[in-house]
């Protein structure tokens, strides 16, 4: 690549980075204006094993962009327990008159599909490369690229958000001592299309049903995931099913478990003409999981803005405009992150919680729109 210059540059290539350059383009910004940047192949990025949720309005924004159907499990109903309380809560589709809450897929199928979108629409993509530096000034920014030339942007995205453990410490910043397994397991009694968020003692135990198996995300201290961590599948297998119980039978496969720790890492702010998005502005506990949908909900509005001009005054409209939908986002998960990161009194209150709401249409409705739309 020639010294280049373009209206956005994207830094990170994953959903919601690809998202954006694509909605970009649908919208009329020329794609060869636009760049992806990611230090990762297409190819290595589509064998991702991981599983991701998506909500009913993150699928709406994909089908704009032209990257659904993606092979996906469709989640008709949620169900919300505590362990051990009395108390549920039960979200049916069939109340939203929705074809489905939202939808369990492989990370890898998904920037697959984003991939060949930007690919037919021409946009810019410099990969493998990686943004060393970047040089705000007043009518630019400069970057600096490994592997790649040097380029000029008038707005620059970052889109690449990386592990919790592995980011610097942002405004908002919080490590809830709790680190999420993660598994594809089977039970001999799964029921299809129904997805579980399980409250422990030690926190979120999630089961999202995906083909015939679950996508398990369970999060627990790290002293008990080291030890989850070395027990033999059949030992894990049985820990699991004493934490979860037997709704879905005996759990009776579990694929090689992967652990990350867990914490909140948020700064809303954006400079004149940088902005973040996605896991790059808010990193969250997985409880709820609104992390990926938070961040397309992100892409949507920054697209709808920037489409109209790559200036620093859409930056500054995006960044009011979403401050509701994320600081409700970031505070939901936060402290439901945090009640359940220990022995806190407010857990033994969630069993009456989740009776009120199932009891309570108007409020379960809440619950599902805050699910599958955020805070609009």
């Amino acid at each position: 690549m020639t010294d280049s210059t373009f209206d956005v540059a994207i830094c990170g290539a994953g959903p919601a980075g690809m998202a954006l350059a694509a909605l970009l383009a649908k919208r009329g910004m020329p794609a060869p204006r636009i760049a992806l940047i990611d230090a990762k192949t297409l190819e290595q990025a589509s064998k991702d094993p991981r599983s991701i949720a998506l909500s009913w309005g993150s699928r709406q924004i994909l089908e704009e962009i032209g990257a659904w159907p993606v092979a996906a499990t469709a989640i008709h109903q949620i169900h919300v327990s505590r362990r051990g309380q009395f108390g549920r809560s039960l979200i049916d589709r069939d109340e939203h008159k929705l074809p489905a809450l939202g939808y369990v897929l492989r990370y890898g199928d998904l920037v697959t599909a984003l991939g060949a979108v930007c690919a037919r629409s021409r946009i810019t993509t410099l990969r493998p490369a990686r943004v060393e530096a970047i040089d705000e000034g007043a009518d630019a920014a400069a970057l600096t690229i490994a592997g790649a030339d040097s380029a000029t942007a008038a707005i620059v995205v970052q889109a690449e958000g990386g592990l919790f453990s592995d980011q610097e410490s942002k405004a908002q910043h919080r490590d809830y001592q709790q680190t999420a397994i993660i598994a594809q397991v089977r039970s001999s009694r799964p029921l299809a299309h129904r997805a579980y968020e399980r409250f422990t003692e030690q926190g979120p135990l999630a089961l999202l049903p995906q083909g015939e198996e679950y996508s398990l995300v369970w999060c627990v201290r790290p002293d008990t995931a080291a030890r989850l961590q070395a027990l033999d599948d059949d030992a894990f297998l049985a820990e699991l099913g004493a934490a979860f119980g037997e709704r879905v039978g005996s759990f009776t496969h579990a694929s090689p478990r992967l652990a990350f720790p867990l914490g909140l890492n948020a700064d809303p702010r954006s400079t004149a003409r940088t902005v973040a998005i996605g896991n790059a502005a808010q990193t969250l506990h997985p409880v709820a999981g609104q992390g990926l949908n938070l961040g397309l909900r992100d892409v949507a509005v920054l697209a709808r803005l920037l489409a109209q001009g790559a200036t620093p005054a859409m930056l500054a409209q995006f960044t009011e405009l979403r401050r509701q939908d994320r600081n409700t986002t970031v505070r939901l998960t936060d402290t439901m992150a945090r009640i359940f990161a220990n022995d806190s009194p407010a857990q033994a209150l969630l069993g009456l919680s989740l009776a009120a709401i199932d009891m309570v249409a108007p409020a379960r409705s809440v619950l599902a729109e805050l699910m599958m739309y955020g805070r609009r």
